[in-house]
């Protein structure tokens, strides 16, 4: 069976420079990376006789001209292919009328014969090792390496060149998307109500760094009155755009359900509703908490998320985990979602987070909360500020990790 392939969109898009001529030496057909490489236009090149459209530079040493044409006809009469290695053929200036540009070539030229067997077409790959010959590199090739090994070490010395301009421009692209994600990931998470929240609540978000796209944790902060304020975090399975939408949708949700019904739970059981009508939902977890300052309170609710810490000024932690249930839309029929306090002291400091922030590869759970719990006894006098800095250092996840991460850090 045949291939059907475009061989035009095939090279087209390789990066090697080619040209086609026909037997009168004839441009049929020039690559865009020909075009990119001698600076030069389709409607200059095709329908043109090569040493018109690129002609020789006189005094050229080496009779350039003459070894290219040599080697042309040679491909001609013989029907076998012919490479010049290390060959200088300078070309037009074109910002200098009448000047010319200094070019060293490897060129390979390849016939193609026609249905009579004779040669109809001639393909010249011409890549440009001007680099090459100005390096360090091509003065150690001396009188014992073959011409073969000069022209595979030019093929490797550009090829390495553009493998190096390849892997700069995917560098920079790569942070370029990466910035992009971040703003477009941190525009997400706005929190209006953190802004009276500045002295006791600091808030951290990480993008995976497996992923330059953007992810599904997120994090919110509610107040409502009189003396008390919400706050949430919640991840999204999965990474890319749809992750982040759905994200969008459920915490922009859970955000207006607490609003109404200031009961963790029961804005869980909402929420639970609600990501059943979602594509990509199901499975998502959420913590939610009230803080009553005035009784000096937390009240919380959990869909299937790692369980907030209650770090105390003392060093001592408490997890809280008395009001779990299973992750949203995981249940099939509506089930009221369990609810428990927990008092706190002043100056406690409460810490809600996504699983990436302690979970690691072939870990128990309990081995990581041991992990997440001793490193927080450490900083039970640090700011809000500092102890998140201080938490994602000592977990070792400050650079990121392979997954994402969202933190609150709430000192109460």
């Amino acid at each position: 069976m045949t291939a059907d392939i475009d061989f035009t969109a095939f090279f087209d898009a390789t990066p090697s420079p080619y040209l086609v001529l026909d037997t009168d030496l004839v441009i049929r057909y020039v690559n865009t990376a020909y075009l990119q490489t001698t600076g030069r236009t389709r409607d200059q090149l095709i329908g043109k006789y090569f040493f018109d459209a690129l002609p020789e530079r006189l005094g050229t040493p080496d009779h350039t001209q003459q070894n290219l044409k040599a080697s042309l006809h040679l491909v001609l009469d013989t029907g076998k292919p012919d490479t010049l290695v290390l060959q200088r053929y300078d070309i037009p200036a074109l910002d200098q009328p009448g000047g010319f540009e200094e070019r060293w070539w490897s060129k390979i030229h390849t016939p193609i014969p026609g249905p009579d067997g004779k040669v109809k077409w001639i393909v010249q790959r011409a890549e440009d090792v001007t680099a090459f010959v100005h390096s360090r590199l091509a003065r150690q090739l001396t009188e014992e390496f073959t011409e073969r090994e000069k022209g595979m070490a030019a093929g490797l010395y550009a090829r390495a060149g553009e493998l190096h301009r390849l892997n700069q421009e995917l560098s920079q692209a790569h942070a370029r998307e990466r910035q992009v994600a971040v703003t477009l990931q941190e525009a997400m998470l706005s929190v209006p109500d953190l802004d009276h929240h500045t002295d006791n609540i600091a808030v951290r978000y990480l993008p995976a760094t497996t992923s330059l796209n953007v992810c599904g944790d997120w994090y919110d902060v509610v107040d409502l009155a009189p003396d008390r304020y919400a706050a949430a975090v919640g991840d999204v399975v999965g990474h890319g755009l749809h992750a982040a939408a759905v994200m969008g949708m459920l915490r922009s949700a859970l955000s207006a359900v607490i609003r109404a019904i200031p009961s963790p739970a029961q804005a869980l059981e909402v929420l639970g509703l609600y990501a059943r009508s979602l594509d990509g939902a199901t499975a998502a977890t959420a913590v939610k908490v009230l803080i009553d300052t005035r009784s000096r309170l937390i009240i919380y609710s959990s869909a299937g998320h790692p369980p907030p810490v209650l770090l105390h000024s003392d060093g001592t932690c408490e997890l809280l985990d008395q009001a779990t249930d299973p992750p949203l839309g995981a249940r099939l029929h509506h089930v009221p979602r369990p609810q428990a306090g927990l008092p706190y002291t002043r100056g406690d400091t409460l810490v809600m987070y996504t699983d990436g922030l302690i979970e690691r590869r072939d870990e128990d759970i309990d081995a990581s909360l041991a992990r997440l719990t001793a490193a927080l006894a450490q900083g039970s006098t640090l700011t809000p500020d500092q102890l998140a800095d201080a938490l994602l250092a000592r977990l070792d996840v400050a650079e990121g990790a392979a997954d994402d991460i969202a933190l609150v850090v709430i000192r109460l």
